[in-house]
Order: structure tokens, then C-alpha cells, then sequence
């Protein structure tokens, strides 16, 4: 006699698939398979380890991407011979799925070219490839050796983890983001609140979202310490993704597909949880009662209301990065500083994610309102986030930052303070020469951002 199987969790589904097996349990070790097999400048390393192995070819070179994005243009020697290698490596291995320097930064790019859809599982050589949670796939960050044996084997051993449920009710107050929800999030919880849990988002405060706010919350959640983040694919996901699948698959294989016929594979592996499905816990927000926040340093724990902060002096500005560096966070800080002028003694350095999000607030207009006010624009990539170059602070120097991480170093100068904010607050912050609530520098007849 067969007994009902128990509602299941998104990632349990995912994992499953991504197994070949009927059901996963959670804490089951499984042989994943993953779709898709990210790294970004570290390929040259990772490449060092795979060749230990002794092979000649990756099993499973249709299953790559690789993106220079972290080190670019290359700012020293030992970059650019990592970036000879990989060009050399890709070309050897026939590795269509590669962007070179300037396209952007690997997960805004996978996104833009609809390299991973619905339901799907991505492992990279990242931590922040839970990124792609937004799209309702499965995304994790695993370390190089891990994507070495995946180089060399197509499969990885993964533990099944239990999920934590995140529900946001209702509408972000004008002037809140999904920034300072993740931020509040994780204040509450603590940095190591979700290690090795899935996230679940759900709420209609999720649903109510722009496609680019959702990006950022699963993209947080590697500060959380998770495995994994989801976000339910809906409609606007799909009309998203199809017509930019239609002309990957045009470019890459000469394969014309209508509009119906990309839907129809869009949404083919697209997997929802079960009602009833079991999680560790429930945690859920009232939207209405969030507000703009800053994570001081050195953790992005430590999150207090931006009001408390107001003040605080910063040498940098920073709006950029895989969690805030796309067209709406452009255009929210052009909105904030048009008319303004970049304090004296404030630097304010922008770096788009990708170069389709640098022509497209070319094409609006955004960054000739930002040049003139006097901020810094920057070859999408990585830029300064992890302290390779292009906007690395003094000794002393305080930048408040759109990125995700604040740790000490984290931007290459051990002796400098970093705090993360929303993109919003990053501009008002350039504009005020201090920490600074956007609201500060509208004028009546503006609406805030």
C-alpha cells in the first residue's frame, strides 16, 4: 500500500529534479546535476585544480558560463594572465557561454541572457549565486574545487537544507526598497541567522515588487549564511525571460523560436512549494512598518534606522555591485542628485552591473544627470567590492556603499569603515557629503524616490 507523499518545500522539488529522484528529504545527501556551472575571473584557478585530475576536456562544457567581471579591465599582470588563460581555456574547451570584460557582472548577465530558467539548479564558483532565486531557480555558491569536480565529474554531492519562510504583507512606504528590507531581515536574525537554510519569499509585499527589487533579496541572502533563496516565478518573470531565451538560442544554435514555443520551455521546469510544505520557521514584516536602513560596519548585522546615522561623514559614495548596481537603482539616485552637485571632499563612483544596464541609462538620460553632478562612472564589473581596484579607500576613509558586503578589508584598505545602504541613500549620502536620508535633498516640488 503507497503512503501520501508529505507536501515539499521548493528546494526539495528542486534538488529532486536536479537528482533524478522521485522525492528528496531534507538532510539527504543527493548527486546533484546542476544546469549550470558559473565562474567568473577565479576560472584560471579553478582550471589549475581540474587539471590535477589528469583530463584533457570538461564533461560538461555546455553547461558553463564564465563571465570576466570581478577584475576589470585588468588593473595588474597577474589579472590579465588570468584572463589570457581563461580566453585560452574557453576557446580550447568550446565554451559558448563566456562575456568578456565589460559585459558585467556574471549574475546580472546570466539574467539578461536567460542562461538559467525557472526551476533549474545553478552552482558557481560565487557566493552570491543565490542570486538567481528571483527567477525561481535554484541557486548556490560552492567553492573552487567543488566547480573543479564538477569540470570533471557533471555532478556534486549536496545536502538537502531545511527552509526558513519569509513573508512580507503590503506596500513599501515611499522611499523604502528591498535593500532595507534584507537589510532589516538580516539585522534581526543575525548574519549567521540562515546558514544552510533555503529561503522562501513569498507575501503580496513580494509579489508588489519591480523584477529588479526582487533580485536583490536572494542575492542578500548569502549575507544570511543561506544555501539558497527563492522568489515564486510569476508572469513577469516569464515576460522577462522569454524573448531574451528566443535570442540566445538564435545566436547560439540558429534555433528561431516563437514567442509561444520560448514560453512554453520557460515555464516547462517552473516549480512551486506545496501547500502545507514543513519549514523550520516562519518570520513575517509588515511593509508598512520598515524604513530606510544602514548596516554599519564591520557586519552586515549591525542595521540601524538610516535616522540614527544621519550625519556620519563619508569620503565615497558607491552605488554598483550584483545587489544595487541595475537601471532602477540608477535612476533612483540620478532622481536624488539632478540639480545637486557631489559634496566637496565626497567622491561618488558608479559602476553599472552589466553593459546593457550602462546603455540603457544612457539611452534615459541617467548618466548625464550623474556626470553633471559630478559622479564617477565606471566599467561595468565588480569595481571596488572586493578591493581589487577602481575605488579602493584611503586608510581612515568612510564610503557608504550599495553592495552587500561591509566587512573589514572587504574593499581592499583594512583601516577604512564601510555601510551599506540602498541606493537612494548612497546618492542623498554623495549629495550631503554624510549619511543622509534621500528626503533630505528633495526640494517641495519633487516626489521622493
Amino acid at each position: 500500500m503507497s503512503h501520501p507523499v508529505a507536501p515539499k518545500s521548493f528546494v526539495q522539488k528542486a534538488l529532486a529534479r536536479s537528482a533524478g529522484l522521485p522525492v528528496v528529504e531534507v538532510g539527504q545527501v543527493i548527486d546533484a546535476r546542476p544546469d549550470v556551472v558559473l565562474s567568473h575571473d577565479n576560472s584560471a584557478a579553478i582550471r589549475r585544480i581540474w587539471l590535477e585530475f589528469g583530463q584533457e576536456r570538461v564533461v560538461i562544457p555546455e553547461r558553463l558560463a564564465i563571465t570576466l567581471d570581478h577584475a576589470v579591465p585588468a588593473p595588474t599582470t597577474k589579472h590579465a594572465q588570468n584572463h589570457a588563460e581563461i580566453r585560452a581555456f574557453v576557446k580550447e574547451q568550446g565554451i559558448r557561454n563566456f562575456w568578456e570584460v565589460g559585459r558585467g557582472i556574471c549574475h546580472q548577465v546570466l539574467s539578461e541572457e536567460a542562461v538559467v530558467l525557472p526551476g533549474e539548479t545553478i552552482l558557481g564558483a560565487d557566493s552570491h549565486t543565490t542570486h538567481f532565486g528571483w527567477l525561481g531557480a535554484f541557486g548556490a555558491g560552492i567553492g573552487r574545487s567543488e566547480v573543479a569536480t564538477l569540470w570533471a565529474t557533471g555532478e556534486l554531492w549536496l545536502r538537502v537544507p531545511e527552509t526558513l519562510h519569509v513573508v512580507l504583507q503590503g506596500s513599501l512606504p515611499l522611499g523604502v526598497t528591498a535593500k532595507d528590507f534584507a537589510l532589516r531581515l538580516i539585522g534581526d536574525l543575525g548574519a549567521d541567522g540562515g546558514i544552510y537554510y533555503a529561503i522562501e519569499f513569498s507575501g503580496d509585499g513580494i509579489s508588489a515588487l519591480s523584477l529588479e527589487s526582487r533580485m536583490v533579496l536572494p542575492n542578500m541572502m548569502a549575507e544570511f549564511g543561506a544555501k539558497s533563496a527563492y522568489i515564486a516565478p510569476d508572469q513577469a518573470v516569464f515576460d522577462y525571460l522569454v524573448p531574451r531565451y528566443q535570442a540566445r538560442r538564435a545566436r547560439q544554435r540558429g534555433e528561431q523560436l516563437t514567442s509561444d514555443e520560448a514560453l512554453a520551455r520557460v515555464l516547462a521546469g517552473a516549480l512551486y512549494p506545496d501547500e502545507g510544505a514543513e519549514y523550520a520557521a516562519v518570520h513575517t514584516y509588515d511593509a508598512a512598518k520598515l524604513e530606510p536602513y544602514v548596516a554599519c560596519p564591520h557586519s552586515v548585522d549591525h542595521v540601524q534606522p538610516v535616522s540614527q546615522m544621519v550625519g556620519t561623514v563619508v569620503q565615497q559614495a558607491f552605488l554598483g555591485t550584483c545587489t544595487n548596481g541595475r537601471l532602477e537603482d540608477i535612476a533612483a539616485a540620478a532622481q536624488v542628485i539632478q540639480g545637486q552637485q557631489v559634496a566637496a571632499g565626497t567622491r561618488f563612483l558608479v559602476i553599472p552591473a552589466s553593459s546593457q544596464v550602462l546603455q540603457d541609462a544612457l539611452q534615459a538620460g541617467y548618466i548625464q544627470t550623474l556626470v553633471e553632478a559630478g559622479a564617477v562612472i565606471g566599467v561595468p564589473g565588480c569595481g571596488p567590492c572586493m578591493g581589487n581596484h577602481m575605488g579602493i579607500p584611503a586608510p581612515g576613509e568612510v564610503t557608504i556603499s550599495s553592495a552587500n558586503r561591509n566587512f573589514r578589508g572587504r574593499m581592499g584598505t583594512p583601516d577604512s569603515e564601510i555601510y551599506l545602504a540602498s541606493p537612494a541613500v548612497v546618492a542623498a549620502s554623495a549629495v550631503m557629503g554624510r549619511i543622509a536620508d534621500p528626503r533630505e535633498v528633495f526640494n517641495s516640488q519633487r516626489e521622493v524616490v
